[in-house]
């Protein structure tokens, strides 16, 4: 007899709605993220010539070792605050390129434990409230899952669409309508007019099927281009954060004829070649770049940056206390040193 799907059905799961109800944010917490998203907005529409970073581990993975380095940013933050503008990195969906692998604590909270949806669901929202609450930084994180951004999106400021993600329907139409900055990545093979359709399409109005609702979006005005880097067919790392690559997409916004051109350059993955200290160099290359032209300065928003309090990487059951166990990282010192010195370059 013919199965009908080869799945197993475990649980269903709460909705978003419900664990909104059952674990609410404070009065505190939505006026920090109010207060916040309007200052990013005005970075993103350029009535504000601050720059941003995106910076933090390349996975959440250990709630403490998240929070200490947030408490640590956050005294940085202060003293770069009239030039630099922080949102953290606190990503708990991981994509793995081949599919398998650690996919970060939305599935395992516990990353040498078998996965748990429920306990991952609870473990990410309890992370960012305690975020919050303590650092008062509201973060970003990678919109891996379209449907599973609404545990979390009365928290976070800020999404970036992967680079395996950027040409799929349902993340263009989802980030329409986040509310928040959304960032789009040029796709692993590099190619710009799939990113720029990929922001057109963020920013229009759709109506779709989303966690079995018919929804209707307005289009997100904040969603933008995010370089990373690709790589060829012959496997070999290719950067895009040039000036001849951020001239080129100036070009092609002109041409989109989009709202609120930006970019945010990624100086890890394809951009570094995974090397992660090379972000420091990357850095202040595209900062030179933003000195050299005042159109790239206005197009360039800021950078995303892979940092954590150890530098490097481990296995997953290394159990060296904040040492990324995806993604090489940028230690703290040279993170806080690299901050101050964007802050006076800029």
């Amino acid at each position: 007899m013919a199965m009908e799907m080869d799945m197993n059905f475990l649980r269903k799961l709460p909705t978003p709605k419900e664990i909104k109800e059952q674990f609410p944010v404070s009065k505190k917490i939505a006026e920090i993220k109010e207060v916040r998203d309007a200052e990013i907005q005005e970075i993103f529409e350029g009535k504000s010539d601050k720059k941003i970073l995106i910076i933090g581990p390349c996975s959440a993975d250990n709630e403490d070792a998240v929070l200490d380095y947030l408490m640590r940013l956050r005294k940085v933050q202060e003293k770069v605050a009239d030039r630099l503008f922080i949102i953290p990195r606190i990503y708990t969906n991981k994509p793995r390129t081949i599919g398998v692998g650690y996919k970060g604590m939305l599935h395992q909270p516990d990353p040498e434990q078998k996965p748990d949806m429920l306990k991952g669901i609870l473990a990410i929202r309890d992370m960012h409230i305690r975020a919050v609450e303590e650092s008062e930084f509201t973060s970003a994180d990678e919109m891996l899952y379209p449907e599973n951004h609404r545990y979390l999106s009365d928290l976070l400021s800020y999404v970036a669409i992967g680079a395996r993600s950027s040409e799929n329907q349902q993340h263009r139409m989802t980030a329409s309508g986040v509310g928040i900055p959304a960032g789009m990545k040029n796709p692993t093979g590099g190619d710009l007019t799939v990113m720029m359709n990929s922001i057109t399409a963020a920013q229009s109005a759709h109506t779709f099927l989303y966690r079995g609702w018919e929804v209707t979006t307005e289009g997100n005005p904040l969603a933008h281009a995010i370089l990373r880097g690709y790589v060829d067919k012959f496997g070999r790392n290719i950067p895009n954060y040039h000036y001849e690559e951020l001239q080129n997409v100036l070009e092609l916004y002109a041409e989109a004829d989009l709202k609120n051109p930006s970019v945010i350059i990624d100086t890890n993955h394809s951009n570094s070649g995974k090397k992660p200290l090379e972000q420091i160099r990357i850095s202040k290359d595209v900062v030179h770049s933003c000195k050299m032209s005042s159109d790239i300065n206005k197009l360039v928003k800021g950078l995303m940056i892979e940092s954590y309090i150890e530098e490097g990487a481990q296995k997953v059951d290394g159990h060296c206390y904040g040492k990324s166990i995806t993604d090489p990282c940028i230690g703290w010192d040279t993170t806080e040193k690299l901050i101050y010195d964007l802050a006076e370059l800029w």
